[in-house]
């Protein structure tokens, strides 16, 4: 039993591409409009914005509970590679074992409602019959029973779908992240951050606890209630198409921030927009925290000239402490000056969506 890749798992639909080395992974002209464009304004200010993770726009990020994209095997590669060479990318507590099986079911179900052309799951008590087709996998196995599985069903799972993901346990009137999995994060670590409180993790990030938004943050998640999953943006910049930009690896890819000329900056600079969706989990009461990376080179978000037109005003207004923390201030003045060619100063329309 084992969760290796079958030849064929990449169709019409699912690229062929890398995250690594040449770096091939680009988007189609579909996928761009698609694409979860985090500002619905010509500024930003680090806010809390959540909503309701409901389904959305047919043909967006937001159809879907679970978005599936036409990156959705290449990811998958690429997460298998990462948890090879540093298999502490994925942990989990002891006492998240059952949190673990809430979140495997919350995935299986979901997709097999969602995509039946990809995936099923099929229901005999606790006996259970998986197909995930893209991935080549057809696995019979006993819920609850972990020696049914090839791994911990919080990385049996996750193993198999986009997204990084936190299981945050509720005591002590806070949440402790006490299992996760990070293969394409925007510089953080589970093995630095495992067993953490809500507080503790948050810490790095400037200006938000002055303004007393963590403090609201956890008092809503604390009434988090199951069955009303809420979701909410945060973004950063990442040269090249990098999905696993941890500080275990910044050797490697940090020096790629000096590499950005005003002939290569398009290809290579790429907006990185995390789409973070919570669930309250049924048996063990725990927090799902699903924190899904979507990539989109300059080149590509101006083909829209309305996200053209309001990239160039959030970077260069932002706040230059939020710059720095988004490890974008040393390439700011770059940016700024490739952007400001597609800003013909013409006023945007309110909303993310490209045509409104």
């Amino acid at each position: 039993m084992s969760l290796d890749f079958k030849p064929g798992a990449f169709n019409d639909f699912f690229r062929d591409e890398t995250f690594r080395d040449d770096f091939t992974y680009r988007n189609s002209p579909q996928n761009i409009r698609r694409f979860p464009f985090p500002f619905d304004r010509d500024d930003y200010m680090y806010s809390v914005n959540m909503e309701p993770h409901v389904p959305g726009r047919k043909g967006t990020a937001f159809e879907h509970i679970f978005d599936v994209d036409e990156h959705y095997v290449a990811e998958m590669i690429d997460r298998a590679k990462v948890l090879a060479e540093d298999p502490l990318r994925c942990q989990s507590l002891p006492h998240m074992t059952l949190a673990g099986w809430d979140l495997l079911e919350l995935i299986m179900e979901t997709k097999a409602q969602e995509y039946p052309q990809w995936f099923s799951l099929t229901k005999d008590g606790n006996r259970w019959h998986w197909i995930n087709r893209p991935l080549g996998i057809d696995h019979t196995f006993t819920f609850l029973d972990e020696s049914t599985l090839p791994y911990g069903p919080f990385e049996y799972i996750t193993r198999q779908t986009q997204g990084d993901f936190t299981l945050q346990d509720e005591r002590d009137g806070t949440l402790w992240m006490d299992a996760g999995i990070a293969t394409s994060q925007a510089d953080w670590s589970v093995d630095f951050d495992v067993g953490m409180n809500f507080h503790e993790w948050h810490a790095p990030v400037p200006l938000a606890h002055d303004m007393g938004v963590f403090d609201r943050a956890l008092k809503f998640l604390l009434k988090l209630q199951h069955g009303a999953p809420v979701r909410r943006f945060n973004w950063t910049m990442t040269v090249n198409p990098l999905l696993d930009t941890a500080p275990e690896t910044y050797p490697k890819w940090g020096p790629t921030k000096t590499s950005l000329t005003q002939e290569n900056l398009g290809r290579k600079q790429h907006l990185r927009v995390e789409l973070q969706s919570l669930y309250r989990l049924p048996r063990s009461n725990a927090i799902a925290f699903d924190i899904r990376c979507y990539l989109a080179s300059f080149e590509e978000i101006v083909t829209v000239p309305k996200w053209a037109r309001r990239l160039h005003r959030v970077v260069r207004d932002v706040h230059p402490d939020l710059a720095t923390y988004k490890g974008f201030i040393r390439n700011r003045p770059a940016m700024v000056e490739w952007l400001s060619k597609y800003d013909d100063g013409a006023s945007t329309s309110p909303g993310w969506w490209p045509e409104d």
